[in-house]
């Protein structure tokens, strides 16, 4: 009863007019309740009905207990209302306590606060009630959190970031030390390079730099010539005309100058240089310099020159050679023709009392005279089968084989040959080298036919890459091919090239030539940049193949 009397005396003595304004409270802009001692709630503010999400039709929790507002907190919360009983039975007259937790309202929403709790002092020191003070930090502990995961985000950036820069930094210094060794070899590579004069000019043509190829060909020391102008190396004359300005000029107008002539030494000598100016640009395009590269060619345009001299002569002396040829063969042919006159007559003459043995010998001396004169005409046929490119036309062969058949009329119906001709192409050729080329292999299966079996030739053509058929052909070029077979007596394979030489003739031949036929044939097709090939069989027969290389619009 003692203690029951004494808490009504101290609940007495807590009165709020006496205290303040209830007034005050209302317009703090938080929440505030007030308990007495026992826990009883004396006042709550409009903030505090705001705050807890529910509001009493009357003042009915006036007078009630704290305990009233326990619905509102999750449980195991330490309730701020226990707060004034703990700190009077532990004897705290000066002290403040703060509270955060989880309210959960009414309406299921859920707000953090922190709640700061204060004990009412009488004039006496003893303790008359608790004030408690109710703060909504849910936005702040929100943005608190956001805070601390923004800063953990961004300590993980941050750390990402350095590591990756750390990585960047390590890979740019390996790079600019592999920039570094590269320069250096190039500067070595470019100076070092003996073969080729490598020269940087301004665009002015004034020289910037020099490598060691540059010393070696054009004599001078790198101290001895940068800053100098590109014009000392050109002879008097072409200064004069103007070419190093030239080249320059078209090297900044078409990015690049190839030039070939004779230029000069320190010592004054010459040398045959080839010579590449490159145009140098900025990022806008503009030239601002140029590079100069020349490479020393006296000994080619030295042998090519001598080349050319021994040509110029080979072809005078071939000149002189057909001349005299042509000359020789005349000459020659003229008492050829003579003898073949008289032993002729005396021969045809039926007076004449000659033995039989004389008569043989005088019919062999007439036959001896007719292969004279077929070689010399033979030979003057080969020495004037040249490759003359302002001869060479349109060729339609199946003209060519039919005049050489109508010329041969006579002769292939009197010994029983049969010619068969498939169509035949037209060509870029010489037009009367053509007729003979096609005359002599004609003419040959005709002469070289067997005794035992009617003759058969037949003449046909293909069209062929070189690639497809034999080496000795451009792979990449389209071929005509014409094909002359016979079923003469042949020959031996192994003598298919042989046959070609000058005055080559095979054991098993039945007929006598020249030996300069087939080799006229040869000529012919080499003129027209073409391949002959022969193959035969002993006694079956022999076979030739012209290739001749196909031209554009033909």
């Amino acid at each position: 009863m003692k203690n029951e009397d004494s808490r009504s005396v101290l609940n007495e003595t807590l009165d709020l007019e006496n205290f303040g304004e209830k007034r005050i409270l209302d317009l703090l802009p938080h929440a505030v309740c007030v308990c007495d001692v026992s826990g009883k709630i004396i006042h709550y503010n409009k903030k505090a009905v705001e705050l807890w999400g529910c509001a009493p039709a009357k003042n009915e929790w006036i007078g009630s207990f704290a305990e009233t507002f326990k619905g509102f907190y999750p449980d195991g919360t330490e309730m701020p209302y226990a707060a004034m009983p703990v700190m009077a039975s532990l004897g705290k007259k000066e002290s403040d306590s703060e509270l955060e937790f989880i309210i959960e309202r009414p309406d299921l929403k859920k707000i953090m606060v922190r709640v700061s709790t204060a004990i009412i002092h009488g004039d006496d020191g003893v303790p008359k009630g608790v004030i408690s003070s109710f703060y909504d930090i849910t936005e702040r502990r929100q943005m608190e959190h956001a805070l601390r995961d923004n800063e953990k985000r961004y300590k993980e950036l941050a750390d990402y970031l350095e590591k990756m820069v750390e990585q960047k930094t390590s890979d740019l210094l390996l790079k600019n030390e592999e920039l570094k060794k590269s320069e250096e070899r190039y500067h070595k590579m470019i100076d070092e390079v003996e073969d080729y004069a490598i020269i940087l000019l301004d665009k002015d043509g004034i020289i910037q730099n020099w490598n060691k190829g540059a010393e070696k060909i054009k004599g001078y020391a790198d101290d001895e010539i940068v800053g100098k102008s590109f014009k000392v190396f050109y002879q008097p004359e072409d200064r004069q005309k103007g070419l190093p300005d030239m080249l320059l000029d078209k090297a900044g107008r078409e990015g690049k100058a190839i030039a070939e002539g004779w230029r000069v030494r320190k010592d004054g000598d010459r040398f045959w240089g080839s010579i590449v100016i490159t145009a140098l640009h900025d990022a806008d395009n503009n030239v601002i310099g140029f590079t100069k590269v020349t490479r020393d060619l006296t000994a080619k345009k030295v042998a090519e020159d001598k080349l050319n001299e021994y040509s110029s002569l080979l072809e005078f002396q071939n000149k002189e050679l057909e001349q005299f040829a042509y000359a020789a063969s005349h000459d020659l042919k003229e008492p050829l023709r003579k003898i073949h006159l008289y032993s002729a007559y005396i021969n045809d003459d039926a007076s004449n009392q000659l033995t039989d043995r004389s008569r043989d010998y005088l019919g062999r001396s007439l036959r001896s005279i007719q292969q004279m004169t077929k070689l010399i005409e033979d030979l003057l046929a080969y020495s004037r089968t040249t490759s003359n490119t302002d001869s060479f036309t349109s060729v339609d062969l199946n003209e060519i084989v039919a005049a050489i058949l109508s010329e041969h009329k006579d002769e292939l119906e009197q010994k029983i040959v049969n010619v068969a001709v498939g169509e035949l192409p037209v060509i870029n050729a010489i037009p009367f080298q053509c007729k003979q080329l096609l005359d002599n292999l004609i003419n040959n299966a005709i002469k070289y036919r067997h005794p035992d079996r009617e003759a058969h030739v037949a003449i046909a053509a293909a069209r062929v890459m070189g690639s497809e058929v034999r080496a000795g052909l451009s792979p990449d070029i389209s071929y005509d091919m014409i094909s002359i077979v016979d079923n003469g007596i042949g020959f031996d394979d192994q003598y298919a090239d042989q046959i070609f030489e000058v005055f080559k003739r095979l054991d098993n031949s039945n007929a006598r030539g020249s030996g300069i036929g087939l080799a006229i044939c040869k000529k012919i097709v080499q003129n027209h940049k073409g391949v002959i090939s022969a193959k035969g069989e002993l006694n079956e027969g022999a076979r030739f193949d012209i290739y001749f290389p196909r031209f554009i619009g033909l």
